[in-house]
């Protein structure tokens, strides 16, 4: 049997939690689960309200054979824990290079948690909705003018901007959603918007981009571009991840908001997503027996690409 370890991640405002006391009832080996120290305090929960699981240092949950972070992608131990561990969490490894790399030379398995759907329905997938709303409620005030005077086009039209649109409306903007056979239209109608929300899930075997770094210059001055898919350099030429507490940056006088983990000023609402949908998983990673759902998600297998659009992703890029 396997131990899980569930770690606190270290990135910026992370409070978001995999596991919440009223869904332990769901995990059969609870004597497996390791939790480290204060695991739940940035969202109101003592260690005490885990009946049952141990909690241990973050030495010692980096010890065990699988390690649970919600934001594994962007996690900063890899090169100091030991080879052969099965890693989970939010990885987005295709995009992430230098993950990937590390990941493979280290011989970890990697289960994506984009990539678990179960019923041909995203696990989290109101986690993506909450990811268009945090995005849209952060972001609208740069763009200097009450919500219900702005001009906004919604790029795509899946959870993510249903989240967006969801608030827009609310704020009573003006707003026109352009769905994946609408690309080009968008493209000609960019320029007549303040506000640009960019929810699209980009293929990246593409190399062509949805707004290039040229087109901005043409763009009214001021205008926000509200970038919830925040894919570095893909489908906006010139867009790159921010923080929280630091969510804007400019060029050529386009106001781009770029966080990368939106979702992360909610916790307390996303943790129950977590928890409720991937508990039942726990016994899995246990046992190193998985369901269909979790086979499918596993992205890198002891260090070998399992996921092709890894590969694809990495030869465009001219990584081998």
């Amino acid at each position: 049997m396997k131990t899980v370890g569930l770690l606190i991640s270290h990135k910026n405002n992370e409070k978001r939690r995999a596991l919440l006391p009223e869904d332990l009832k769901y995990i059969k080996n609870l004597d497996c689960i390791y939790m480290e120290k204060g695991y739940g305090e940035r969202i109101g929960l003592k260690d005490s309200d885990y009946n049952g699981v141990k909690f241990v240092s973050r030495e010692n949950v980096l010890s065990c054979d699988v390690i649970v972070d919600v934001k594994l992608g962007d996690a900063d131990y890899l090169n100091e824990i030991a080879d052969n561990k099965v890693l989970c969490g939010w990885a987005h490894a295709v995009q992430n290079i230098d993950f990937t790399t590390t990941c493979i030379k280290k011989n970890f398995t990697v289960i994506a948690w984009e990539n678990i759907f179960k019923n041909g329905r995203y696990i989290f997938y109101r986690n993506r909705e909450v990811a268009g709303e945090a995005a849209v409620i952060q972001g609208i005030r740069y763009a200097e003018k009450c919500p219900y005077e702005l001009k906004v086009a919604i790029i795509g039209n899946g959870q993510t901007a249903k989240g967006a649109l969801r608030i827009l409306h609310g704020f009573g903007a003006e707003v026109d959603v352009y769905g994946r056979k609408l690309e080009n239209a968008f493209r000609k109608n960019m320029y007549n918007y303040d506000v640009i929300v960019n929810c699209v899930m980009w293929d990246t075997n593409r190399t062509d981009r949805l707004i290039y770094k040229e087109e901005l210059k043409k763009m009214r001055p001021g205008t926000l571009i509200i970038d919830v898919s925040c894919d570095p350099y893909l489908e906006i030429e010139t867009s790159h991840p921010t923080t929280i507490d630091a969510p804007v940056y400019s060029v050529d006088g386009v106001v781009h908001y770029a966080v990368d983990n939106t979702p992360a000023m909610f916790p307390k609402t996303v943790s129950k997503v977590l928890s409720n949908n991937f508990a039942e998983y726990y016994d899995e990673l246990v046992n190193d027996k998985y369901s269909a759902e979790i086979e499918k998600a596993i992205a890198l297998k002891n260090g070998k690409i399992i996921d092709e659009n890894i590969v694809k992703f990495r030869k465009l890029k001219g990584v081998l």
